[in-house]
């Protein structure tokens, strides 16, 4: 901790901005300021849509949270949730040459801090939400999705379930199971969890058990929210209470909850051949020692610290690039599933320990921006 402590401390975070221009002369800076920029203002009173032709607001990208589910640390609050969206915004630079800049929200309704994005979105070619809890994360972007005209992203959402079908599409090839036809259990069902059933679902898994802090999630069930109970109308209405109670046979367990609430012995009452994704970070739902134990034949966790690391990192840098690259507005269901395969492809033969690809791999963030570029285009 204290060499983090260092390199954030010596350079007062870890992003700067660079000008993509030098200004040495009266003729630089005429160009680059005023009088120069006098035109572009004028014509872009004339024709909005040249702001992105002409300004930065055209390749930019706001991160934004309101700190209200930052990492595994909960609510920790605006302020503490920059060191995230910070690190990501030089991962969107290092990785994607994407251009992007951190914001931090203070935690208001969701009609203010909608209307407080609405108005700062001319400055954007896109929006990424961050660590923004459930249910306010569905809210805020279902009415940014309404009312801009730009993508508008939530990297806990999508990206997740983006990288974890991904995984799940070659994991369900070490194992000799077709991918439709597997029983899965998610437990966790808020922002990633919900986003991650819903795309599942719609790939074609419809054996799927919910599992959340009340237990079994059900359509009917008051305990859980309108989205939980709605996703619980996509996918099967199991018997039992608890995780518990619905472990039996599962195929599949994927955890987006936390840390050491799967045992190795309820991974031992699994299907032959289980499938663990524990995702929780920086505790995974079990360790993945003991879920080998267990019987389990592929585990993926969220960590880099073991093989096959299921992290939206895979996701999200390539993911924008693509965007700004076509004239696609909405992450859609189709989309995502688009570059899962696309992520899932690179890995020629599935293996065990190999089920998505590495973060420093080659050809990861073009994988996912030209499947994008392909989609568009066929769309």
């Amino acid at each position: 901790m204290d060499k983090v402590l260092a390199l954030h401390e010596k350079h007062t975070g870890v992003l700067d901005i660079k000008g993509d221009f030098d200004v040495k002369t009266r003729s630089d800076l005429s160009e680059a300021y005023t009088p120069g920029v006098a035109g572009l203002a004028k014509l872009i009173e004339s024709d909005p849509s040249a702001k992105a032709k002409y300004t930065m607001s055209g390749k930019l990208v706001g991160i934004i949270s309101d700190g209200t589910a930052v990492l595994g640390l909960g609510n920790v609050g605006e302020d503490a949730s920059l060191p995230i969206i910070e690190g990501k915004a030089l991962l969107y630079k290092e990785f994607a040459d994407v251009n992007a800049v951190p914001l931090a929200i203070a935690q208001k309704p969701v009609d203010e801090v909608v209307e407080t994005i609405k108005n700062l979105s001319s400055s954007f070619a896109g929006i990424h939400l961050e660590d923004i809890a459930a249910p306010r994360c569905f809210e805020i972007e279902d009415k940014l999705k309404e009312e801009l005209d730009i993508p508008v992203y939530h990297d806990d959402q999508e990206g997740t379930a983006i990288v974890v079908l991904a995984g799940l599409i070659n994991a369900a090839k070490v194992v000799n199971k077709p991918l439709s036809e597997l029983k899965v259990v998610l437990n966790g069902v808020g922002a990633s969890g919900y986003a991650t059933g819903k795309l599942l679902a719609e790939a074609g898994i419809k054996h799927i058990t919910l599992v959340d802090i009340h237990g079994v999630v059900r359509s009917d069930d008051d305990s859980y929210n309108h989205y939980q109970r709605q996703l619980a109308t996509l996918v099967e209405q199991s018997d039992g209470q608890t995780l518990d109670d619905v472990i039996d046979n599962q195929d599949v367990f994927i955890g987006l909850s936390d840390a050491n609430v799967l045992s190795q012995a309820q991974v031992e009452r699994m299907a032959e051949n289980p499938i663990v994704f524990a995702l929780a970070n920086p505790i995974p739902e079990i360790d993945p020692d003991a879920a080998h134990a267990g019987g389990a034949k592929v585990v993926a966790t969220g960590s880099s610290q073991w093989p096959n690391q299921v992290n939206n990192i895979l996701a999200f840098p390539g993911l924008f690039k693509g965007l700004l690259s076509t004239t696609i507005k909405s992450v859609d269901a189709q989309l995502q599933a688009v570059i899962a395969h696309a992520l899932a492809e690179m890995i020629e033969t599935p293996d065990e320990t190999h089920v998505v690809p590495g973060v420093f791999d080659d050809g990861v963030v073009d994988a996912v921006s030209k499947s994008i570029e392909a989609f568009a285009e066929k769309d």
